[in-house]
């Protein structure tokens, strides 16, 4: 009788005190004690509710704020997915203080955030493509320049823009790249190098005064790609002045009409454009290409600064190909990491 009374109990996997299952049940009673037949959840936690409502509000009219203080809007939605973080913190809030209405509230929230930024968490590489193409602000002040053109060649690259060169470096990167590329073009403080031959090598004005930007058509075994290598002005966070991306934003519309008269049909921007796609200073740029990682990569692929990755400023633009894959690599002596992509090139008809 003892032993049969014993199966009986413990068939199936039994109720024990050891089962996980038990104490989990237990955990979740005790969390949801507290909840039960007390109306003043729906009353508690309004403060937290409101805070939870301002953001999903941010989020959902972002492109709203205004930019004429201080570029308020640009400087958002620079940072927009880093509103994320908040909340499972407010979360926590929510179950501590026991309120409904704050936990609907964050809940609201977190669909918002899912809704704009969800897509990027998954990963749609793909292991096709035939061209890579890489880029990276090296550092005016890098301390080992010929390091540097060594880490971002291993990388595989096919094409490959460098930013911010000094032209007292540029013998250096044009010596440790030779071995990897046979033909480049350095034009002011920026420089391309290919496997492929380059025509068609000319600046592109950005309305700066000095050359930051160029144009290459790089002539591939699947057809000429028109190349651009852009580095445009830096932004500031001031206090008296807020978001200062003026010139920023000058030489932004200036790359976009550039872009917008190119004739070939595949067209790669690279560089370094200080500022990310949410930002709308840059849509004369952004509305007329698609990002390699947006399309194609895992994660937000952020570029700087190198030590605590935020923002990805360090873009991978393109028209007429199709992103296969997009990545940051390891980073250099440099505040930025590189970022490369893989695209696939259609056959020129």
């Amino acid at each position: 009788m003892a032993q049969q009374a014993y199966m009986t109990e413990t068939v199936g996997g039994g109720s024990g005190p050891d089962r996980p299952g038990s104490r989990l049940r237990r955990l979740a009673n005790r969390l949801l004690a507290g909840w039960r037949g007390d109306p003043r959840i729906w009353r508690r936690g309004t403060v937290l509710a409101a805070l939870s409502l301002l953001l999903a509000l941010v989020m959902l009219v972002h492109s709203r704020i205004p930019n004429r203080v201080g570029n308020l809007g640009s400087l958002v939605e620079t940072f927009l997915p880093w509103l994320g973080p908040a909340i499972p913190v407010l979360l926590v809030l929510g179950l501590l203080r026991r309120s409904a209405t704050a936990l609907l509230a964050v809940l609201l929230a977190a669909a918002v955030w899912l809704n704009l930024f969800g897509g990027l968490l998954t990963d749609k590489a793909a292991a096709g493509g035939d061209l890579t193409v890489a880029t990276h602000n090296v550092n005016a002040d890098n301390p080992d320049p010929a390091a540097t053109a060594r880490d971002v060649a291993a990388s595989g690259a096919d094409v490959l823009a460098l930013e911010e060169l000094p032209a007292a470096s540029v013998p250096v990167y044009e010596k440790a790249l030779a071995p990897t590329y046979g033909h480049h073009a350095v034009v002011g403080t920026v420089g391309l190098w290919s496997k492929y031959p380059l025509t068609g090598v000319e600046a592109v004005d950005i309305k700066l005064g000095w050359k930051r930007a160029m144009r290459a058509t790089v002539a591939t075994p699947r057809g000429p790609v028109a190349v651009y290598v852009a580095h445009l002005p830096s932004v500031r966070v001031k206090l008296a002045a807020g978001f200062t991306a003026r010139q920023r934003d000058k030489s932004a519309d200036a790359l976009g009409e550039a872009i917008a008269d190119e004739t070939l049909q595949r067209v790669v921007l690279l560089g370094d454009l200080n500022g990310t796609m949410n930002d709308r200073s840059l849509n004369a740029v952004t509305s007329q290409l698609r990002s390699t990682q947006g399309a194609a990569g895992s994660g937000f692929g952020f570029s700087w600064p190198a030590s605590f990755p935020m923002a990805r400023i360090d873009q991978i633009l393109v028209r007429g190909v199709e992103p296969e894959s997009s990545w940051t690599l390891p980073p250099t002596d440099s505040d930025h990491l590189p970022v490369a992509a893989r695209v696939k090139l259609a056959t020129d008809s």
